[in-house]
């Protein structure tokens, strides 16, 4: 079998045609992006935004002709009604989301223009006691979540609470019925506290991951979390997924798909990329692969459509990002090797099949 030939399938929807296809549970926050780079002591002004990892994803996905949910919980103030709202607009269902009755406000943060990979990057989190920090096996439902062909989680999720925690192992536990659990590890050092004893970052999100059938994880946070290095050595130390896929950033990434008792394995380089900003790559790159899942297309076809998703957010400013239409991205993501590796995307590319966008393909001559 040829590495491309490899599929990972989802399971039919279970409200038949026209049903939900992705569920994302988390928290989503007002964002607020500075006017300028420079640290926060020095920004003199902010623009307002949403951001959330799991709604990244919603939103991405819903862009893209998708059937999405996003459930989470926000309070019931005016950033609440603006989450609830933005998010909606871009077509993802809100109508699991539930309003904080006790006070819990929504939360907010603020970040530099940074990559987030540098120590120049900054990030002021105003989130500790949120509505969505609420989130429990008490307080959310099973059959919500379950409603989907894909239920797509983060570890920023069990960083918030010990309530979240509970809801994550829940989520994450084997059992009859449930949708493919999709599972980003997404570490956020700065949520986690004392990285210490059982409640440890890296005790928790390797036994999420365990859990999950289908995992993504950045090269950099294994080897920050666990001491791994390389994605041969990610696969071994997680072996439970039917599928993982390791990101290495401008390196490209690999997919290791279950295959009998062996695992195919696929790797595609990434594209060049004019970046604009930094943040939300990993969130659009994890909706473009889960997109072409839905969609059954052959691993490395995932992939090239993650690398696209992902370089439609790098080249513009915000967290979240419309994708390039199917079309477009299925042309881009079907070029010889050749052609993909001298690809160059630039702000504007994705509405290249309208006509307008700066971007350059390279095709080699006949």
């Amino acid at each position: 079998m040829r590495a491309d030939d490899a599929t990972f399938r989802t399971r039919p929807s279970p409200g038949g045609p026209g049903a939900t296809e992705v569920v994302c549970l988390g928290e989503s926050m007002v964002t607020f992006l500075p006017s300028r780079p420079g640290r926060l002591a020095d920004v003199p002004a902010f623009t307002r935004t949403i951001g959330g990892a799991e709604s990244n994803v919603a939103c991405a996905l819903a862009a893209a002709g998708h059937r999405v949910k996003w459930i989470s919980r926000v309070g019931a103030d005016g950033f609440g009604d603006h989450l609830v709202e933005a998010i909606g607009a871009y077509g993802v269902d809100t109508s699991g989301v539930r309003r904080d009755a006790d006070g819990r406000p929504t939360g907010i943060y603020f970040r530099t223009a940074t990559d987030r990979a540098t120590t120049a990057h900054e990030v002021a989190y105003y989130r500790a006691g949120s509505a969505a920090s609420a989130m429990s096996p008490a307080t959310m439902d099973r059959g919500d979540l379950w409603s989907g062909r894909v239920l797509h989680l983060s570890g920023i999720t069990a960083a918030l609470s010990e309530d979240c925690l509970a809801l994550m192992r829940e989520l994450a536990e084997p059992r009859a019925g449930r949708p493919l659990l999709s599972f980003d590890v997404n570490h956020r050092p700065a949520l986690w506290g004392d990285d210490s004893g059982p409640r440890s970052a890296a005790r928790v999100l390797i036994d999420l991951a365990r859990g999950a059938d289908l995992v993504f994880v950045g090269d950099d946070e294994a080897a920050q979390l666990w001491d791994l290095h390389g994605p041969e050595a990610i696969r071994e130390a997680l072996p439970e997924p039917a599928a993982l896929v390791v990101k290495a950033g401008a390196d490209g990434a690999t997919a290791f798909v279950r295959d009998g008792e062996s695992d195919t394995v696929t790797s595609v380089p990434a594209l060049s990329v004019d970046v604009v900003a930094p943040v939300g790559a990993g969130d659009a790159f994890a909706a473009g692969f889960l997109s072409a899942t839905l969609r059954d297309l052959p691993a490395g076809a995932r992939l090239r459509h993650g690398h696209l998703t992902a370089a439609a957010v790098l080249t513009d400013a915000g967290d979240v990002c419309v994708p390039p239409a199917r079309a477009h991205a299925d042309r881009l993501a079907a070029l010889d090797d050749t052609a993909w590796g001298a690809l160059r995307l630039g702000p504007g590319w994705t509405s290249e099949a309208a006509g307008g966008g700066t971007w350059q393909e390279a095709v080699p001559a006949s």
